[in-house]
């Protein structure tokens, strides 16, 4: 088996608080994509980030083509309405407030990705998107809320629908 082309490498990365109810759908997504890596074409990497936005920054150092982030995202629509986001390579502006190594949003995370990169002389990921979930509850519990929960198989299948997508795509030159 050869590897992949670095430039056409992808990074699925389940973000959120396990502890805080429907804010660890991104970390049960992934759950689910591993039990189907399988199905994921070559150069797909899941990545349980977690709470941990600056390792996700610092994976990403490695050169990745795309960035796919899951994620609670709160929108005010129904609970488990599923979103996806075309971010883009241009990372969206940061909040202002004091960088928390341990709360990071998927913002952060990409606003330090390109002050890092920029210190560095790397390239960001060419395409960047967010399948976010609608949550019902953040409140400290364990567990997903019932419309989460339903909404988690359906989400892996849009992340594979996406990543397949663009390992078709033909490279930009």
């Amino acid at each position: 088996m050869t590897e992949p082309d670095r430039t056409r490498r992808i990074l699925v990365a389940g973000v959120g608080n396990v502890f805080l109810q429907d804010d660890g759908f991104g970390v049960e997504t992934i759950r689910r994509l591993a039990d189907r890596a399988g199905e994921l074409p070559p150069g797909t990497e899941l990545m349980d980030a977690g709470i941990r936005g600056v390792h996700l920054a610092y994976r990403l150092l490695e050169g990745y083509h795309t960035l796919v982030l899951v994620d609670a995202v709160s929108r005010g629509g129904r609970p488990g309405t599923l979103y996806t986001v075309d971010v883009g390579p241009e990372p969206p502006a940061a909040p202002s407030a004091p960088m928390d190594s341990h709360a990071m949003d998927p913002a952060s995370v990409l606003a330090l990705l390109h002050d890092l990169h920029a210190g560095a002389g790397g390239t960001l990921p060419e395409a960047v998107y967010v399948i976010g979930c609608e949550p019902r509850a953040t409140d400290e519990g364990m567990g997903l809320t019932a419309p989460v929960a339903e909404a988690v198989e359906t989400a892996a299948d849009l992340v594979l629908d996406l990543v397949r997508r663009d390992t078709s795509v033909p490279q930009r030159s």
